[in-house]
């Protein structure tokens, strides 16, 4: 393709790659910037991005970084999360803030450091997670993200280690002068038998129209246990583009809760390998969109050990000219015997102008398997509607309240409890009201 025609791409060839110093990372940069430039962005006859343009995005010319991202004034109320009590590490525009964060009390066995840090003071144990290549081919985001990415979340628990209040990241977008695009790059390793608890969090600090492009590989050993919530209540301008790459060994499980209400255009792919047997993937997210906007998440689950477990459960809920994409793909690669594979999708339309594509997927190669998928769109059940009405609640308020309910039964196990009542008044802050409507 003629990238020069594509500001957003010719904006980032021409962005200055960051120089390091050491010849392994700049070496990797320069290449990986190259991959991009060669691959520009995807378009929907790319089967992974088939219901999500990004035609508005490629006319968008980006400043590559935020120069004045550590004097951005943030309001200290964005970052108060009930139940997150834990160490907490905050990013403005892509950049560490070690005056918003909260590092002075880790718990035993548990070691966090911002990606810049360890690229200044210890690089080397990072050279082969930063240059591996993949042996599948990558979008232009992951290579735009190696090229660009110069800080994020490095974590990792030492085996044996139980961490239990919540470790809490935060990701926010704030004013500046011009449109930025920044890459935050994290990588979480889970010790043997380790357990970690952990919000990864996206707010809005101050009206934009940033682009945001994140990428976390996370790996737990056998018997680790990883429970994440993703909140993502990113600005209303903002493109958000996330990748997460989980890889599990024997016993490991990993417990995901997700919800999506922000930003004007949001992608999550989510990527989970279970290597290991007996390995096990739990998984419950829901978006409520509004408005123009529009969220696609990409559940892409691998099935490789004996007797694993995935079960993933998604709501949707589109108003207005919103439009929602749900893409769950499992499949049970040979050898994966024993496998149990479930996958559930429903979702909600609210009004004639919004829209939701789900497309659920099962490819198996191996013996003794149970799976099973199954995806729904709909409207409101009338019957209900009228019940409520008859019991003397206002048409909004019946409708609130089932969309409420619809949406719970993702979110009902977020731990601990005063965490789950904060994602379900966010949700609820986000709902409709008639004058919207």
């Amino acid at each position: 393709m003629n990238t020069a025609a594509v500001p957003f791409v010719e904006s980032m060839r021409a962005a200055a790659l960051p120089a390091s110093g050491i010849g392994w990372l700049d070496a990797a940069r320069h290449d990986a910037m190259q991959e991009f430039v060669s691959a520009g962005l995807p378009d929907t006859r790319n089967e992974w991005w088939k219901y999500t343009a990004l035609r508005a995005l490629g006319q968008k010319a980006c400043v590559a970084s935020d120069q004045g991202a550590a004097t951005r004034e943030v309001d200290p109320e964005i970052l108060a999360l009930p139940g997150a009590s834990g160490p907490r590490l905050v990013f403005v525009n892509g950049a560490f803030r070690a005056d918003l964060s909260r590092l002075d009390r880790l718990p035993q066995g548990l070691d966090v450091q911002p990606l810049s840090r360890a690229l200044a003071e210890d690089p080397e144990p990072l050279r082969f997670v930063l240059t591996r290549r993949p042996s599948e081919p990558r979008d232009a985001f992951a290579a735009l993200n190696t090229a660009l990415a110069t800080d994020g979340v490095l974590v990792r628990v030492v085996p044996g280690a139980r961490i239990e209040a919540p470790l809490h990241v935060v990701h926010l977008g704030a004013a500046a002068d011009a449109d930025i695009a920044w890459h935050t790059r994290s990588i979480i390793g889970l010790g043997e038998g380790a357990r970690l608890r952990m919000v990864e969090h996206h707010a809005d600090a101050g009206g934009h129209a940033h682009f945001a492009n994140l990428a976390c590989e996370c790996v737990l050993r056998g018997h680790a246990h990883l429970d994440l919530l993703a909140l993502q209540d990113a600005g209303a301008g903002a493109t958000l583009l996330r990748r997460s790459e989980f890889q599990l060994h024997e016993d490991a499980q990993v417990t995901l809760h997700a919800l999506e209400i922000g930003g004007a255009l949001a992608r999550h792919e989510i990527r989970v390998a279970l290597d290991g047997d007996r390995s096990r993937c739990e998984s419950r997210g829901a978006f409520a969109l509004r408005g123009r906007q529009h969220a696609d998440t990409e559940l892409l689950i691998e099935h490789r050990g004996r007797d694993t477990t995935s079960d993933s459960l998604w709501r949707g809920v589109a108003d207005g000219r919103a439009r929602g994409v749900f893409h769950g793909a499992i499949t049970v690669h040979p050898g994966a015997d024993g496998s149990d594979a479930q996958l559930g999708n429903k979702n909600l339309l609210l009004s004639e102008g919004a829209e939701i594509d789900t497309r659920p997927a099962l490819e198996i190669h191996a013996d003794e398997v149970k799976a099973a998928h199954g995806a729904t769109v709909g409207q409101l059940d009338e019957r209900a509607l009228f019940y409520l009405r008859s019991r003397g609640l206002p048409a909004e308020a019946a409708r609130r309240l089932l969309v409420r309910a619809f949406c719970a039964v993702a979110l009902g196990g977020v731990e601990p409890q005063a965490l789950r009542e904060h994602c379900d008044a966010l949700l609820l802050g986000h709902l409709p009201r008639d004058e919207e409507a």
